[in-house]
């Protein structure tokens, strides 16, 4: 019997960018045995060495999780369709707190069509006026979330962020402007929503978010809206929550792709019970490697602002127990399951996280002052590179990024193979006999790394990672290329 497997983004490149895949199947794991042996790059994406389904990556039948019906071994029936989903970085009240402010003249002007609401109405807006919700990140995902939240009315808004305001922010963090580049992204996103609502409260914690301070921090608001972009802080901000009893407000974007939830709600699960844990260092591409649609963010950093004001106003149906799916290129909407797992160790039966704990460990992440030094045989500088091709050295040059980033800049010569492409087109690299040194490359230097380590497992045992890509190439050694 035929089914459908449908291929999120991140894992597109390597079931060439197809969307969704016919197999003929049984079971889940026939479906995805025969999908692993049809696309062979994506096993190692979906299991690890020992053969077991990866716990970053769960499997859907239909809008079920196969975890809670019979896992690989779930029958398929006529129609069934498997969905791939991968990680991409206390309820609410029901009364009016005591102390909720008076609304003002002024805020009966401003919040009027608030007001005529009757799922709102002036207890809804007083309680709006007196929450506080605290905004982790004032990037892609803060930027659009923030504006609204601060133009619903609600009286404090916290956000954390230490980053300043680069021009590549503004195609999506529309919180900033073009006057705002080089200014510390909490300054202007302040300047930004008080310009909007005058009477708002804005607390800024220009600092990282670690496991010291986080509980501090989140401590005394009603809400966190977690807009990461990495999966240390992901874990952490859902620990913080669940162990203060505060909802979370999770979103999360890739491409043209989306995820919202709400997570460490009463009763309902955290992220921990949809991805217990997180996948390798570098597996999944960043936003700043794979790209992301300008108009992404906005769309669910407004999800994620309205899922805030239904928790605040204890009304509605927040995302609690579902997974909403968001692809913005072909225009839809999906939505799954999601049950809180009495064994997960954050909010389980019986947790066993009941402190902050090492995220950067936990995610494989080391600490760039602990990171290892890296062989020297393995590294090539864009000095030493340049050097190279001044002398005349044998030198061949693999550039392992997308052909659209290629269109951007590239160093003249260079070869392209997309890294996704790499195990299937080894042959067209020098071979045993070729002398050339085999210099790979990517935009800053991670696929390149992980191309390198691929390259050394096959023979290419003269294959070199280009320290900080073609970047640091146009920072140090050609200037008039433009940067991305």
């Amino acid at each position: 019997m035929s089914h459908q497997v449908l291929i999120p983004t991140p894992l597109r490149p390597y079931t060439d960018n197809q969307e969704r895949v016919e197999v003929e199947a049984r079971t889940v794991g026939e479906a995805l045995a025969a999908l692993t042996t049809r696309h062979h790059g994506l096993r190692r994406h979906l299991y690890a060495d020992d053969g077991k389904l990866r716990s970053f990556v769960n499997v859907y039948l239909n809008d079920d999780d196969i975890r809670y019906l019979d896992r690989e071994a779930t029958a398929l029936g006529p129609g069934d369709v498997i969905s791939i989903v991968p990680s991409v970085a206390g309820g609410a009240p029901t009364t009016a707190p005591p102390a909720a402010p008076e609304l003002t003249p002024g805020d009966y002007e401003r919040y009027s069509r608030h007001l005529i609401l009757p799922e709102v109405g002036v207890d809804g807006q007083r309680r709006l006026k007196a929450a506080r919700v605290l905004c982790v990140g004032a990037g892609g995902l803060g930027s659009p979330a923030a504006l609204y939240l601060a133009a619903a009315g609600v009286g404090t808004i916290g956000l954390i962020d230490f980053d300043a305001v680069e021009a590549s922010n503004l195609q999506r963090q529309i919180i900033h402007s073009t006057e705002d580049v080089g200014r510390s992204k909490l300054v202007s996103a302040k300047h930004r929503l008080t310009a909007l609502n005058p009477d708002l409260q804005v607390e800024s914690f220009e600092t990282r978010l670690t496991s010291a301070n986080a509980l501090e921090i989140f401590r005394g608001y009603d809400v966190v809206l977690d807009g990461t972009d990495n999966f240390a802080t992901r874990y952490l901000v859902n620990d913080a929550c669940v162990l203060l009893g505060i909802p979370n407000a999770y979103g999360s974007i890739f491409r043209f792709e989306g995820q919202a939830s709400v997570f460490a709600a009463k009763d309902g699960p955290c992220y921990r019970c949809l991805y217990p844990e997180p996948p390798p260092a570098g597996l999944v591409p960043s936003c700043a490697e794979g790209g992301v649609l300008g108009v992404l963010p906005g769309v669910i950093g407004t999800i994620q602002a309205t899922e805030t004001i239904k928790l605040i106003l204890g009304g509605g149906r927040p995302l609690i127990g579902r997974l909403l799916l968001y692809d913005a290129w072909n225009m839809g909407f999906r939505e799954l399951k999601l049950r809180r797992d009495a064994a997960c160790p954050a909010c389980g039966d019986h947790p066993t996280i009941r402190e902050l704990i090492d995220y950067e460990q936990f995610c494989g992440v080391v600490p760039a002052a602990a990171a290892p030094a890296a062989d020297p045989g393995e590294e090539v500088t864009v000095e030493q590179l340049k050097a190279k091709l001044e002398t005349g050295g044998p030198v061949y040059i693999l550039d392992v990024r997308e052909p659209n980033e290629f269109q951007i800049c590239h160093i003249p010569g260079s070869v392209l193979i997309p890294l996704a492409q790499l195990p299937n087109r080894l042959s067209e690299l020098p071979g045993p006999g070729d002398t050339r040194e085999l210099i790979v490359h990517c935009k800053m230097g991670g696929r390149s790394a992980k191309a390198v380590k691929l390259l050394h497992e096959q023979g290419f045992t003269r294959a070199r990672n280009l320290t900080g890509g073609i970047l640091a190439w146009i920072d140090r050694i050609d200037p008039r290329q433009p940067k991305y």
